[in-house]
């Protein structure tokens, strides 16, 4: 039905010629694919790694642009790939993958010829290359008709059960015994080990079910149902039914809500600033999500519904409650008077005072947001609301820098978001204003000059008093508060084999900011140049340079001056793969960091990776030597992990560090990965501080995971 009314606006002699077109590539196709293979099958989805697509996308990584949520929404994306035939233009700009003229082809290509019959048929979209389309391959799908609701539990296109755990090998000092000559006399209480199950019973598209658990080492099991803790550390369920008639998505249990461009809620998937410099810009509306990962805070915890008012008005209205960590004053005994100074977003729960910040705050959240479609797919409007609720009175501590931040328990923020395409241009924002009179905004555009060039622009302001407690729209600092900015990006792709990019972001921040004494400025440039001459070879070099205001350290005055400070990062890295046999990666990286008028700290990283893959068995192993002046010129460098493991270590003074990692499948079902790693220092004599110091020169971990599909 939808495909006859979006036909009867196009006319007959239209109509002719799309259909004769259709024909010339259904034959085409044929003539290079055989004809069971176009209907019956698909192109074999490929595996992805996680690791290697965000290091392309963020190349320079910090523990600021990348966490394990981003990694947990890409693995969403990809175990619940889009329907080619039913996708939306949010949907495919979520993927990061396509330019907006790439966008506009793909669906004028579908208006005017129909329904996909094959993923094959994505080579006949104008605008796509083999290269955009291998990288699209594993976030799409066409999918058969829906199957009635108990038919569709029988087939499950997720069913699997999997667990992991592991420990550091040298003992750390929170696990040793207490020395009672020493001061210190806090230790951790649970043991070294580390631990999680995960556990998903899903179908793509129509239903999702599944609970994660974990226990990160040093922390005890505890059953206190009325902090949410029970058993394991961290519990986290959801139960998901998708595309039901009007209701649109239902979730019970953990969620994620991301609308507009993540001022109010942000809980999509978003890059920051890295070497996609255009995408990363606008934020799609994606909606509700489960939250599957194992971060404890950012998420909701209750019963969220989309339903589906009108053919072209989406209606969502969510209610949570969830407990989170808080640090308690010590005056504060009597529930009525309870009084936190912050709301902690670590996870740890080992010593005793962790333990009894652990779901100390108890948490409302009730949310609501509407999102109109305009008729011709050009656009749409949405509107925001959240409100939030502590049991608890929230009270920073008395500094200068905290004059403007959130105090009291209940905040409501709301506001409005909408983006409209013309032509090769998208235009969009989103402006919200908080209980405090605080407001936020953005406003931006992304265009396509001609087929090489694309180029995007953003503004952003965001008052030093916008309170937006699960706002992540984009900016220098981890939140849209207390900044003013402008950010340009432009790629220039001549040829299929060389592409240049670069982005230039300038802030300010009109108020004060933790260890910034006064208001400050800075700029953030990016250079990325990728030269890949054919499937096998990639290369590309990078420079990143960021100047940022910061206290002079370790000043002799009672208020230090503010500094400028200077991190500038180069790196080169080149790869060569064979498909489904081997890939190696050189990467070498450098880089410095200065206080204005002060000498600088320089270091650098060698980095060699090899992948290889056997009959069955998977190797992947590295090794670095790294060589610095001190933390400040540290070098991070991903690593590749397990499946849903997350690895970035930062390497600093001088040693080396190696891992290896084997994945075997010991039956038809089940999988085992087994890695090891290791980092060597050349002068530390002890690693790290507090109770996970290791006296030594090495630290060494080793994990292991099993994975059963059902």
């Amino acid at each position: 039905m939808r495909k006859d009314n979006r036909k009867s606006h196009v006319k007959p002699e239209i109509r002719h010629s799309c259909a004769i077109f259709r024909l010339y590539v259904l034959t085409v196709l044929c003539i290079f694919i055989p004809l069971r293979k176009l209907v019956a099958q698909e192109p074999p989805r490929p595996e992805i790694d996680i690791n290697q697509f965000i290091q392309d996308l963020i190349p320079i990584a910090s523990e600021d642009n990348i966490n394990e949520g981003l990694f947990e929404i890409l693995f969403q994306l990809y175990t619940n790939p889009l329907d080619l035939n039913v996708v939306t233009t949010d949907d495919l700009a979520s993927t990061m993958l396509l330019s907006e003229i790439q966008i506009n082809s793909f669906f004028e290509y579908r208006q005017k010829l129909g329904p996909f019959i094959s993923l094959y048929e994505l080579q006949a979209v104008p605008d796509f290359d083999l290269i955009t389309i291998k990288k699209l391959l594993p976030f799409v799908i066409l999918r058969p008709k829906p199957l009635p609701l108990r038919e569709s539990f029988k087939n499950p296109t997720q069913h699997f059960l999997l667990v992991r755990s592991g420990r550091i090998l040298e003992q750390q000092k929170g696990f040793s015994e207490i020395d009672t000559s020493g001061r210190s006399t806090s230790r951790y209480a649970g043991k070294p080990l580390y631990g999680s199950i995960r556990y998903r019973y899903a179908r793509a598209g129509q239903y999702s079910f599944g609970f994660t658990m974990e226990n990160d080492a040093g922390e005890a099991l505890t059953w206190k149902p009325g902090r949410q803790i029970f058993g394991a550390d961290f519990t986290s369920f959801h139960a998901q039914i998708i595309n039901r008639g009007k209701i649109k998505n239902l979730v019970v249990g953990d969620f994620q809500m991301q609308a507009g461009q993540g001022l109010i809620m942000s809980g999509g998937f978003s890059l920051g600033k890295g070497s996609e410099v255009i995408r990363t810009t606008y934020r799609s509306t994606i909606g509700l999500r489960p939250f599957t990962s194992v971060l404890e805070a950012g998420f909701f915890r209750g019963i969220a519904a989309t339903y589906a008012a009108r053919k072209n008005l989406d209606v969502t209205l969510f209610y949570s409650y969830t407990r989170r960590d808080g640090s308690v004053e010590n005056n504060a005994t009597v529930q009525d008077e309870l009084t936190v100074s912050t709301l902690q977003i670590s996870g740890y729960h080992r010593t005793i005072t962790e333990r009894a910040n652990h779901g100390a705050v108890g948490e409302q959240n009730i949310g609501f947001h509407t999102l109109y479609k305009l008729r011709s797919q050009r656009g749409q409007i949405g509107i925001s609301v959240l409100n939030t609720f502590y049991n608890a009175t929230l009270h920073k501590k008395d500094e200068l820098y905290n004059n403007f931040e959130f105090q009291g328990n209940q905040n409501i923020v709301f506001g409005i978001h909408g983006d409209y395409r013309w032509q090769n241009m998208h235009f969009f924002g989103e402006g919200a204003r908080s209980k405090s009179g605080g407001v936020g905004g953005l406003a931006g555009f992304i265009t396509g000059l001609g087929k090489t060039v694309d180029f995007t622009l953003l503004l952003r302001h965001y008052d030093r008093d916008f309170h937006s407690l699960y706002g992540g729209s984009i900016s220098e600092a981890t939140r849209p508060v207390n900044e003013t900015g402008v950010y340009w990006g432009l790629r220039y792709a001549p040829n299929r084999r060389w592409q240049f990019s670069g982005f230039y972001d300038r802030f300010h921040f009109p108020w004060l900011k933790y260890q910034i004494n006064a208001p400050s400025d800075g700029q953030d440039y990016f250079l990325h140049a990728l030269w890949k001459p054919n499937k096998r070879l990639n290369m590309y070099a990078v420079f990143h340079e960021k100047h940022k205001a910061h206290n002079e350290p370790d000043s002799p005055f009672p208020i230090p001056q503010v500094l400028t400070t200077v991190r500038r990062t180069v790196m080169i890295n080149f790869e060569y793969e064979v498909p489904l046999k081997f890939s190696v990666r050189t990467r070498l990286q450098g880089g410095d960091f200065w206080y204005e008028g002060k000498s600088k700290s320089s270091g650098f990283t060698i980095v060699q990776d090899l992948n290889y893959r056997l009959s069955k068995i998977e190797i992947s192993a590295r090794i670095a030597f790294f060589k610095t002046d001190n933390y400040d010129s540290r070098q991070y460098v991903y690593e590749k992990d397990m499946l849903y493991a997350f690895s970035l270590p930062a390497y600093y003074d001088q040693g080396t560090r190696h891992y290896l990692m084997l994945r075997y499948p010991l039956f038809q079902k089940m999988k085992l990965w087994i890695r090891w790693s290791q980092t060597r220092y050349v002068k530390l004599e002890e690693i790290s501080s507090g109770l996970n110091e290791i006296q030594g020169k090495k630290r060494s971990e080793l994990k292991a995971q099993l994975m059963y599909q059902f």
